[in-house]
C-alpha cells in the first residue's frame, strides 16, 4: 500500500512538472529604442538621418528561434513612424507587421511596444521604417535569428558574426525626396553607395576598418541590401565567399568570387582569413545602372601589416550579358535539403513540388501618369494608403467604408498604360497553395517582397510567362525565401501556402515604386475565426481613423 501511494505521488508530481513544461513560455528579449533625427553623412554630405539610440545602423536584435521579442519604440521624430521586421513570419500576428495597411502609426512624442515571436525561423533579417519616405533616411538594423542548441547547423561555429548593410543613397534629404515624389516626379538616380552608413574610395587615408579578422579563422558575414532601388554586387579582395544561408534558409554551400544582392535581400557567407595578414577591400558596386557607382570597406587582419592593394577584383559583366550572368547565378542557389531549419526535420522534408496549385496570380508592373503625376501599378491598380489601416477596417467589419476587395484581377489587363488609384486588397483563401507570377515588361529590374510568408522561388527566365513554362520550374530544391528579383523583360515564379491568417503586404522593394503604388495586401481570413489561426487585436494597439470611436468587436475565442 505504501509503495502504491509513493507511485501515485510520483506520478502526480511528474504530471505536474509536465504541465509546467507545457505551459512555460519561450524566452523573452526586451529592447527600448529611442528614435530621433541626427546629422549623418553617408556620402560625405551632411543631412538629416534617422537614428535608433543614436546609432546607424541601429541596435542589433540577436535572438534564437522561438524567442519572444518585445521592442518599446519611442518616436521622437516630428512625423508618424512605423517599423517593419522584414522576413519575420509573424505567425497569426499581422497586427505587429508595421505597415500602413496593418497598424496605426506611432505618433510623434509617443511610444508603442511591439511584441512578436520569431516562431520556427532562423536566418538573417532586418528592420526599417515604412512610413513617409523614412527608408531613405536610415532607421535600419539587424535582426539575426539563430538555431536552438538542439538543432544542428550545417557548418562549424564561426569565430564571429558581422552584419553588413549595403545600399544606394541620395544626398537629398528624405523630406525633399518625398516632395519630389508627391509633386509627380521621379527621384532619379542615386548619388552613391554606402556600406554600414559610410562610403569610401580606394586609397582614402581616413578609412577605418569595417571589421577585423584573425588569421586562420572563419567568419560569418550577414549581408543585406537595404537600398532604395539599386541591385549591387559584392566581392572581397583575395577571399572566396561560401554561401550558407539566404533569407532564412540554409543553402547548398557553393563558393563564389562575387554575389549579386538585390534590393531587400539578405544572405550569409563564410569567409576564411587564409591570406597574407594585411588589409583587404570589400567592394560593392551597382548593377544595371547606366553609370556605375561603388564603394569599398576595409577588412583588416589582426596584427596585419600592409595596406590593401589598389587592384580591385573585376565586376561581373554588364548590360544584356550581365543580366544573363546574374540570372545564371540565381539558378545556382539551391536549398540544402539535408540541413535542419528551425525544427529538427530536414528542410527537404516539405515536398512543395508535389502540391497541387489551387490559384495562379499573374502580376505585371507598370509605370503611368495620372493627372500629370508619376504612378506605379500592378495589373492596372496603383495602391493608395487609407487613413484607417485596412486590417483594422476589416476587423471592425466596415470595409465598405474604405475599400473593395479584388479590384485587381488575377490576370493583367491588355492595356497597362493607365492605372486606377485605389486601396489594393486581394482576398485569399486560407491554406490555399498559390503560384504568383511576376512579369516585368519594363527595361529596369524589379524586386518584390511578401510579408508574413516565405515562398519557393522556382524560376526566373527571360520573355513572357505561359503555362508551358512550368516544365522549367525547380520543384525539388528551390530556396525558400521572401524576396525575388525580376530582370528587365523577364518573369519570375514563386509558390507558397497561404496558411498565415492576417493582412499581409506584397510590395515592390524599389521604394519609389512602393511609395507611388506598386504594392497590394493579401487578406487571408480563417473561416473559423479562432485563436488557433489568428491572435486578437493587442490591448495596447492604438486605434485611428474611422474605427477610433467604434465599439470593440467580440474577440476571437479558442
Amino acid at each position: 500500500m505504501e509503495r502504491a501511494s509513493v507511485k501515485i505521488v510520483a506520478l502526480l508530481l511528474c504530471l505536474s512538472i509536465g504541465a509546467i513544461v507545457v505551459k512555460a513560455e519561450d524566452p523573452y528579449l526586451f529592447f527600448e529604442w529611442n528614435v530621433t533625427y541626427g546629422t549623418i553623412a553617408p556620402l560625405g554630405v551632411p543631412q538629416q538621418g534617422i537614428l535608433i539610440n543614436g546609432q546607424l545602423p541601429g541596435p542589433r536584435i540577436n535572438c534564437t528561434s522561438n524567442n519572444n521579442i518585445v521592442v518599446n519604440v519611442y518616436n521622437n521624430l516630428d512625423e508618424p513612424l512605423l517599423l517593419t521586421w522584414t522576413g519575420i513570419q509573424q505567425r497569426k500576428n499581422s497586427w505587429q507587421d508595421g505597415t500602413p495597411g496593418t497598424m496605426c502609426p506611432i505618433m510623434p512624442g509617443t511610444n508603442f511596444t511591439y511584441h512578436f515571436q520569431v516562431k520556427d525561423q532562423i536566418g538573417s533579417f532586418f528592420y526599417f521604417p515604412t512610413t513617409s519616405l523614412h527608408r531613405a533616411a536610415g532607421g535600419f538594423g539587424a535582426l539575426d535569428v539563430h538555431s536552438r542548441n538542439l538543432i544542428p547547423v550545417p557548418f562549424d561555429n564561426p569565430a564571429d558574426e558581422y552584419n553588413v548593410f549595403l545600399g544606394d543613397w541620395y544626398n537629398k534629404g528624405h523630406k525633399t525626396l518625398k516632395k519630389i515624389l508627391d509633386g509627380g516626379r521621379t527621384i532619379g538616380r542615386p548619388d552613391g553607395i554606402h556600406i554600414n552608413g559610410k562610403s569610401n574610395k580606394v586609397g582614402d587615408k581616413a578609412t577605418e576598418p569595417l571589421f577585423t579578422m584573425e588569421a586562420g579563422k572563419t567568419y560569418r558575414y550577414r549581408i543585406c541590401n537595404i537600398g532604395m532601388r539599386t541591385s549591387v554586387n559584392v566581392r572581397i579582395q583575395g577571399h572566396a565567399m561560401k554561401l550558407v544561408e539566404m533569407e532564412g534558409s540554409h543553402t547548398v554551400q557553393n563558393i563564389y568570387d562575387s554575389l549579386d544582392i538585390h534590393v531587400g535581400q539578405c544572405l550569409s557567407i563564410l569567409v576564411t582569413a587564409d591570406q597574407e595578414p594585411k588589409d583587404y577591400y570589400m567592394v560593392v558596386s551597382s548593377r544595371f545602372l547606366k553609370q556605375a557607382i561603388s564603394s569599398v570597406a576595409i577588412l583588416s587582419y589582426a596584427n596585419g601589416k600592409g595596406l590593401a592593394s589598389s587592384e580591385l577584383p573585376a565586376p561581373p559583366p554588364t548590360n544584356t550579358e550581365g543580366i544573363a550572368w546574374s540570372m545564371n547565378q540565381f539558378r545556382s542557389f539551391r536549398w540544402n535539403l539535408t540541413a535542419s531549419a528551425a525544427r529538427p526535420n530536414p528542410q527537404g522534408s516539405y515536398h512543395y513540388g508535389k502540391i497541387n496549385i489551387t490559384r495562379t496570380i499573374k502580376i505585371v508592373n507598370s509605370r503611368s501618369q495620372v493627372g500629370g503625376k508619376l504612378r506605379f501599378g500592378l495589373n492596372g491598380i496603383s495602391h493608395m494608403d487609407t487613413d484607417t489601416p485596412l486590417k483594422l477596417v476589416e476587423f471592425f467589419g466596415v470595409p465598405e467604408k474604405t475599400f473593395k476587395y479584388d479590384l485587381m484581377a488575377d490576370e493583367p489587363p491588355s492595356d497597362l498604360s493607365k492605372v486606377t488609384i485605389v486601396p489594393n486588397v486581394k482576398n485569399a483563401t486560407f491554406r490555399n497553395f498559390v503560384e504568383i507570377i511576376f512579369e516585368n515588361q519594363e527595361k529596369t529590374i524589379q524586386a518584390y517582397h511578401l510579408d508574413g510568408y516565405s515562398f519557393f522561388a522556382v524560376a526566373i527566365e527571360p520573355g513572357k510567362w505561359s503555362h508551358e513554362k512550368r516544365k522549367n520550374y525547380n520543384l525539388v530544391d528551390a530556396v525558400s525565401r521572401h524576396n525575388i528579383q525580376v530582370y528587365p523583360n523577364s518573369w519570375a515564379a514563386v509558390m507558397t501556402t497561404l496558411d498565415n491568417a492576417g493582412m499581409w503586404n506584397l510590395r515592390s522593394e524599389m521604394w519609389e515604386r512602393f511609395y507611388l503604388g506598386q504594392q497590394l495586401y493579401f487578406s487571408v481570413l480563417s473561416p473559423a475565426r479562432s485563436l488557433r489561426d489568428e491572435y486578437n487585436l493587442p490591448d495596447n494597439q492604438p486605434l485611428c481613423g474611422i474605427v477610433k470611436s467604434m465599439p470593440m468587436p467580440a474577440p476571437y475565442t479558442a
